[in-house]
């Protein structure tokens, strides 16, 4: 699949294991991807994301809410609302950890550290073959970043729900990229 990879696709699954190794995280998320893909410039994913008026200071916001949803053990707004629908204080729950064990205690990946290429978890490596579906659903022979943002919109989880906070939902860049005729939805 990697072959049919353009540059920019490339360069975005490089900055994603970059930015785990970073964090120290033992494996490639789809947080890191999306981080991956904001530091773009050039690119069909990064002119789509500025289409859709994500640059700048909002592009910001964006990564303080994806270190945000990190803190908190990389829950969802979604799985934050079920808990508390049971009546847990995921907050009080962040902040007495965090008075035990220190700040972002949560978002520490345990201090191990593996040396080489971190592996892709369960959740980037299903986003990377819905990144191949989206591509093919929309006829196009190579995969770009666009094709991974578009993935990361149609899945359920943080990045999805950080940037659809944004106005950047999988709607929107289907509109932005293929007009209103490329509308499929790979699943």
């Amino acid at each position: 699949m990697f072959e049919r990879f353009t540059k920019d696709a490339r360069t975005v699954v490089e900055g994603a294991a970059a930015h785990a190794d970073r964090v120290g995280a033992e494996q490639v998320d789809e947080t890191h991807v999306l981080l991956a893909l904001l530091d773009r410039d050039g690119s069909r994913g990064s002119f789509a994301l500025a289409a859709l008026g994500l640059s700048g200071e909002r592009r910001e916001r964006v990564v303080g809410d994806l270190a945000e949803a990190r803190r908190k053990g990389g829950l969802s707004r979604a799985d934050e609302e079920a808990l508390s629908g049971l009546g847990i204080d995921v907050a009080a729950i962040v902040s007495r950890v965090e008075e035990t064990h220190g700040e972002g205690a949560l978002a520490r990946d345990g201090g191990r550290r593996s040396r080489g290429r971190r592996p892709f978890g369960r959740g980037a490596k299903e986003l990377l073959t819905q990144t191949l579906r989206i591509a093919l659903a929309h006829k196009d022979r190579a995969i770009g970043d666009e094709h991974l943002l578009l993935a990361l919109t149609a899945r359920p989880g943080v990045p999805a729900e950080v940037l659809a906070d944004h106005g950047v939902t999988y709607d929107g860049i289907v509109r932005v990229l293929y007009g209103d005729g490329g509308a499929a939805k790979a699943g």
